[in-house]
Order: structure tokens, then C-alpha cells, then sequence
């Protein structure tokens, strides 16, 4: 509570400010206590119903997050390091990549700066271009392995519906598959059948349009 003292605030007040803070990298705490409650919004009003009508706190200590102290090398951002890593990054998360999947990433980088490095790693011959995916303009890259893992499953046979977490990175809707958004939420699913959407929902059960309530296997 020193932080409420200190500042005059509210303790509401500062614990959102912290949750920011934290969000942005900017500050870490001793305990995974404050870290599970800032993923877990359900988590926090579970524990202020347990503490009654008294004021939230956030517990353990909080501090500036120092990269250099953990040798982390701070990357000034758009510097060619820093765009390399984010292209990197995002090939590893998709396999393929183009400027239309990105629409629910917030990597703050332009794809055109994004594309120049892609050009790069295809010369080097790290990654490969083409056109992998169709209905999109522009130009669209991969890792040989995850075109290769595409070619493969246009072989297989059809699993049926298959289930997904809306925090899943494959979670498309509305970007690459048709419908709308699907919020990033945990707790909440997708569910796919050859390749399309074909319903939402959470634990309880997944609406599926035009039927009713049904249960799929969320592990």
C-alpha cells in the first residue's frame, strides 16, 4: 500500500495503473499472485468477494523491469534488429505470412518495413514466396516447413470438427475465414470444420448456427 500512500490515489487507481504497467513491460513483481490476477480478471473478483466489502490490493513488491539485468539486449524499435526479430517472430507463429493476417496482431511495425526484411530472408533463401493462400492480394511468404505441413494436409483426410481456443494465433475469423471477429478471450472456442468456421462459444457449450447448443471436446 505504500504506492497509495505515496501517490494519494486510490488503491483502484493504482492497481489498474499497475496492471498497464505491467501489460507494457514496464514493471515486474516478486510473486505470480498480481500476474495471475491481471490474466484472470475472474480471479480478482473472486478474491475481493473473499475479502469482503475491504479495498483491493495488489500483492508483493513491484519494481521497473531492467532487461539488461536478466541479458535481455533492449532493441530500439524499427532498428533493422528489431524488424528482423518481428518477422521472425510472426513466421514462427503463423508458418505463412501476408499483409491481410496481421489484422489482429499489434506489433506497431508497417507492413511495408516487414516486407523488405521478408524479401531479405527469401534471397537468402530462409524462407520461400508465393501464392500459398487464396483470396488475398500481395505478395505472401513461408517457412519451406510449414508449406510443406499445407501440401500434407490437403493429402489427408477430414478429421471432423476440430476445436481451438479463441486465444489461439489460428483463431482467423473474420481476418482469413469468413465471419466475423472472434474476440481473444480465454475461456472461449472456435470451432472448424474443413478449414471454416462453423461455430463459437465457451466451456458451457458451442452455438452452432442454425442448431442448437452442443458439446465438443475443449482440452
Amino acid at each position: 500500500m505504500d504506492l497509495v500512500r505515496g501517490t494519494g490515489h486510490l488503491a483502484a487507481e493504482v492497481e489498474q495503473g499497475l496492471w498497464e504497467l505491467v501489460s507494457a513491460g514496464l514493471v515486474t513483481a516478486d510473486g505470480f499472485d498480481s500476474l495471475r490476477a491481471l490474466l484472470d480478471p475472474r480471479r480478482r473478483r473472486a478474491e475481493g468477494k473473499e475479502r469482503g466489502r475491504g479495498p483491493r490490493h495488489s500483492i508483493g513488491r513491484w519494481s521497473l523491469f531492467q532487461p539488461e539485468s536478466f541479458g535481455i539486449e533492449r532493441l530500439r524499435a524499427g532498428s533493422p534488429e528489431f524488424v528482423d526479430r518481428v518477422a521472425r517472430q510472426l513466421l514462427q507463429r503463423y508458418g505463412i505470412v501476408f499483409r491481410d493476417l496481421l489484422g489482429r496482431e499489434s506489433c506497431a511495425l508497417p507492413w511495408r518495413d516487414l516486407l523488405v526484411q521478408y524479401r531479405r530472408l527469401e534471397l537468402r533463401g530462409e524462407i520461400r514466396g508465393g501464392r500459398f493462400v487464396a483470396g488475398f492480394t500481395g505478395e505472401q511468404f513461408g517457412l519451406p516447413e510449414a508449406i510443406e505441413a499445407l501440401r500434407s494436409a490437403r493429402r489427408q483426410p477430414e478429421l471432423g470438427p476440430q476445436v481451438i481456443s479463441a486465444t489461439d494465433p489460428l483463431n482467423l475469423v473474420g481476418i482469413v475465414t469468413p465471419g466475423e471477429r472472434v474476440p481473444s478471450v480465454a475461456g472461449s472456442h472456435v470451432v472448424f470444420e474443413g478449414g471454416v468456421p462453423i461455430g463459437t462459444g465457451g466451456n458451457a457449450g458451442v452455438l452452432i448456427p442454425g442448431g442448437s447448443s452442443s458439446r465438443f471436446p475443449c482440452g
